[in-house]
């Protein structure tokens, strides 16, 4: 990495997930999980009765190949699908009491990681690290909504010059 590169903030939050997401990889590799399905137990966890739709935009994979990944979670008990009452077509993704038990044992896990990264940071900096960051997030999410929504009206004569140009 250059010089230039270790500057650039942008790299510098891309290696830090990817080395906060190698490490605890590494670390719950005993209980035979991969990204993918540690990922769905956290936001099940969180977030139970998400539709595998919801968790595919997660995963940022096409739907089929999560709904692979479910059936094999299904298959291992940690999961279960439920029908959506209004509508017969989604299915709703519930942690099986198995599945509740695997994130019990992963949570301190991770929690445990990102102490370690963060050690060498005060309170007061861990504090302050995590507001910019929710900003950071915040600002984001609005600018992916504003994004999704020019995407989906026509594109201004103004944008397609833009692109043309790049």
């Amino acid at each position: 990495m250059t010089s230039d590169d270790q500057n650039f903030i942008g790299y510098t939050i891309t290696d830090v997930g990817r080395l906060l997401r190698t490490v605890f990889e590494r670390r719950v590799r005993a209980f035979g999980l991969t990204r993918a399905q540690w990922l769905i137990i956290a936001r099940l966890h969180r977030r139970p009765g998400l539709s595998q739709s919801e968790i595919a935009d997660l995963l940022e994979i096409e739907k089929a190949p999560a709904g692979r990944l479910i059936e094999r979670m299904e298959a291992k008990n940690w999961l279960q699908r439920r029908n959506d009452d209004r509508d017969r077509r989604i299915n709703r993704l519930y942690l099986t009491s198995k599945g509740n038990r695997l994130h019990a044992a992963i949570w301190p896990i991770a929690e445990a990681t990102v102490d370690a990264a963060l050690a060498d940071l005060s309170a007061e900096e861990r504090r302050r690290l995590s507001g910019l960051m929710a900003r950071v997030k915040m600002t984001l999410q609005a600018l992916a909504e504003h994004d999704s929504a020019r995407r989906a009206g026509a594109a201004t004569d103004a944008d397609e010059e833009e692109a043309r140009a790049l």
